[in-house]
């Protein structure tokens, strides 16, 4: 299945958006020129042939290939509401990606599949927890950009709330760290809490606020 996988994403190759898209993520690896778009529909196709462990086996393996648009796939591929059975495999690959982050694009797929994981099993949170301490400020900005989903409740559960809590406890970790992707995380933690949640953001604000970089503090609090 990889090799007709790894088929149709050079099927869709455009090398002149292949050379600009390695200019814009700088990371070093091959790169397809394929939109995202193209790969969510491949990624489809995919899926609806194979049973879970399929999709785990060929979402490890795209993403071994260290081609970007290959690695986009690997987390389409396993980026689903519902899995059942909803055992560990599947966030074991996701989360065995983690330590690995070099660019954001890639990063905020494999934790879009990730979210979901823990949205289904909160436990998982004591895993992501210890990234926030890790020599990698793309682990450490996983921490927030895989949490995002207790941003946006309307009706939070007292257990939602708690986790909230939590995950705020982390950003206030890292306020004082300087590097631009983690302070662009904070904010953008804080600004999507603020349209459900205003009074913990202001909360969090007036205590921690002076700490983050101006265009960060801004940025959070653009929707209060």
């Amino acid at each position: 299945m990889i090799e007709q996988a790894l088929a149709d994403l050079h099927a869709a190759a455009d090398p002149a958006r292949a050379e600009r898209d390695a200019a814009y993520h700088k990371a070093a690896r091959p790169y397809l020129g394929v939109p995202v778009p193209v790969i969510d529909s491949l990624a489809r196709g995919w899926r609806a042939g194979l049973p879970l462990d399929g999709r785990i086996a060929l979402a490890a393996a795209l993403w071994d290939t260290d081609i970007h648009e290959a690695k986009v796939g690997a987390a389409k591929l396993l980026t689903q509401a519902r899995i059942r059975p909803d055992d560990t495999a599947v966030w074991d690959l996701v989360a065995s990606w983690v330590p690995g982050f070099n660019a954001w694009a890639i990063a905020d797929q494999a934790c879009d599949a990730g979210e979901r994981r823990l949205v289904t099993d909160p436990s998982r949170l004591d895993l992501v927890e210890t990234w926030i301490a890790h020599p990698s400020f793309w682990v450490r900005r996983a921490a927030l950009v895989i949490t995002l989903p207790w941003t946006k409740q309307n009706f939070p559960r007292p257990a939602d709330l708690a986790i909230r809590d939590r995950i705020l406890g982390w950003a206030a970790q890292m306020a004082d760290d300087r590097e631009w992707f983690i302070q662009k995380a904070i904010a953008w933690w804080l600004r999507d809490l603020s349209r459900h949640d205003p009074d913990r953001t202001r909360a969090w604000l007036a205590r921690h606020g002076g700490r983050l970089k101006p265009f960060a503090l801004k940025e959070s609090q653009r929707h209060l």
